[in-house]
């Protein structure tokens, strides 16, 4: 009898080998998936080899209607088996905000952090046309409706599955009395965060997304002073976003609260180059009025000297000088402040910010720049946005990625002739980019010029992306332009004509022997 039943319990698919198991297990969509690592002890094992390994997921869709536009992007990224730990999605604002968010809880689950935001164009690899698309929408004012029949109409969506890491959500409330206290209760809830679920002193990465009529300049500069450079911290400084956490213990303040910034962050698992070029003299800032909480006023002289600059005759001449050359350029002024940051040993080191504000206005003896936070005795200088130095900055973003991609390849090299597992191999997941809006096609002077750095060097990896006004991006100095690598160059952490690039790679267990 028991060799009956044993011989019944062999019989059937139980037969098969376990790599056929395992290539058909591997075709299945995330939720089909799922559900055959429910069946048995044996499925559910395969299913956890099968998913052994971090991976992104990505799908962009232009269909103008919202519900198939989540639909669409939601059958893409769950097409192939993946457990979401979080997801980022970017619409237009002919999107509902809520109803969107809402739609992809929906369909990926309330249990892991989501944070939905309304950018000012995507990027991503069209599902149905499977082919890259970087799309901008215009800026004026229009109604924020579900349905629309318009071309300015689309969505991206990122998911990701990212075993070893801790993933969560840290927003940062709207101030009731003191900015800068509330600021610092955000730097450390995320320090604390990190400490509660990781055996390190800081997380691995950072995304940001700032409501847009928030000033993220101090709030960054804050963080790059608490937090150690190997941090990396990326992101939207002009977003309009709503966001869910995975664990539930703020989802009932989402309705009542008013958020000024979110931060996605990922932390250890305890168990387991710009587009603007400088020009002319420093300058010194000799008064600052505000205009209202978003515009300040400043008069200036030349560093050194006494007298008033007459800032007005100064920026006509400019003016002038772009229309002679035939030349589009926007203006900004680039402030240098002192700063302290920490080091990856703990202690405060003496440094330097660079901060960008738009040139927007003027007057005989001052301009209006867009943004707070200058003081008198600031030091600053002219910058104009330059396609030039735009492209070349997108060829050192290039060289760095090829370089890394080198990197990879000569690493795997080693592990396999040290007889490591073929499919344990360090890797490139995907990426994702934070792109300026203005760097448009007649800027870069080519299709796809802040893409294509990534996806000509990856073009397998899942990719998105976002066009923003304020594009947030800090990192070790070896990942840096090269004239960040001087110790007394201010950093800058806000940028403007900008792309960041945010590389996610798998990088296995050390072989035997072998230090980390």
């Amino acid at each position: 009898m028991a060799e009956q039943l044993s011989g019944e319990r062999m019989s059937g698919f139980s037969l098969v080998d376990e790599k056929i198991v395992k290539n058909i297990l591997s075709r299945l969509p995330a939720l089909t998936f799922a559900n055959a690592a429910c069946v048995n002890r044996r499925w559910y094992k395969i299913c956890s080899q099968i998913l052994k390994r971090p991976k992104l997921a990505s799908a962009l869709s232009l269909n103008p209607s919202l519900h198939d536009a989540v639909k669409e992007v939601i059958e893409q990224v769950l097409s192939e088996p993946i457990r979401p730990h979080f997801a980022i999605a970017c619409i237009s604002k002919e999107f509902n905000l809520k109803v969107t968010h809402g739609l992809i809880i929906e369909k990926l689950g309330s249990r892991i952090p989501i944070i939905t935001n309304v950018s000012s164009g995507i990027i991503g690899v069209d599902g149905i046309a499977n082919e890259l698309v970087e799309k901008k929408w215009e800026t004026t004012a229009g109604p924020n409706i579900q349905e629309s029949d318009t071309a300015e109409t689309g969505l991206v969506l990122l998911v990701g599955f990212l075993p070893g890491l801790k993933i969560g959500t840290i927003p940062l409330f709207q101030p009731i009395q003191e900015p800068n206290t509330m600021v610092e209760n955000f730097v450390m809830n995320i320090l604390n965060y990190t400490a509660a679920v990781s055996d390190c002193a800081a997380p691995v990465g950072i995304i940001m997304f700032g409501d847009k009529t928030t000033d993220m300049k101090p709030i960054v500069a804050k963080m790059d002073c608490a937090i150690p450079e190997e941090t990396i911290i990326v992101g939207d400084a002009s977003a309009d976003f709503i966001f869910r956490t995975g664990d539930n213990s703020l989802n009932q303040l989402l309705h009542s609260c008013c958020f000024q910034a979110v931060a996605l962050v990922f932390a250890r698992d305890r168990y387991k180059p710009e587009g603007v070029l400088p020009f002319g003299p420093n300058l010194e800032a000799v008064g600052v009025v505000l205009r209202d909480s978003e515009r300040s006023c400043l008069i200036a002289r030349l560093e050194g000297h006494n007298s008033i600059i007459a800032s007005g005759a100064i920026l006509n001449e400019i003016e002038q000088q772009f229309r002679e050359e035939e030349m589009f350029a926007d203006l900004f002024i680039g402030v240098t402040k002192e700063t302290q940051r920490t080091s990856d040993s703990g202690i405060l080191t003496p440094g330097k910010s660079l901060y960008f504000y738009k040139v927007i206005g003027r007057g005989e003896y001052y301009f209006t720049v867009n943004g707070i936070g200058i003081k008198p005795g600031d030091s600053f200088l002219f910058y104009q946005s330059d396609s030039d130095t735009a492209s070349s900055s997108c060829d050192h973003a290039f060289n760095k990625l090829l370089a890394l991609k080198a990197e990879l390849k000569s690493k795997n090299h080693f592990r396999l002739s040290n007889l490591a597992d073929k499919d344990d191999k360090e890797e490139v997941l995907g990426g994702f980019i934070f792109s300026c809006y203005d760097r448009d096609q007649s800027f870069i002077e080519e299709s796809f010029g802040d893409s294509y750095p990534f996806c000509d060097i990856f073009p397998t990896a899942p990719v998105a992306g976002l066009f923003c006004r304020g594009e947030i991006g800090r990192g070790p100095k070896s990942l840096m332009n090269e004239e960040y690598d001087d110790e007394t160059c201010p950093r800058c952490c806000v940028h403007v004509y900008s792309t960041i690039y945010l590389v996610m790679s798998y990088l296995p267990p050390p072989l035997e022997g072998q230090s980390p």
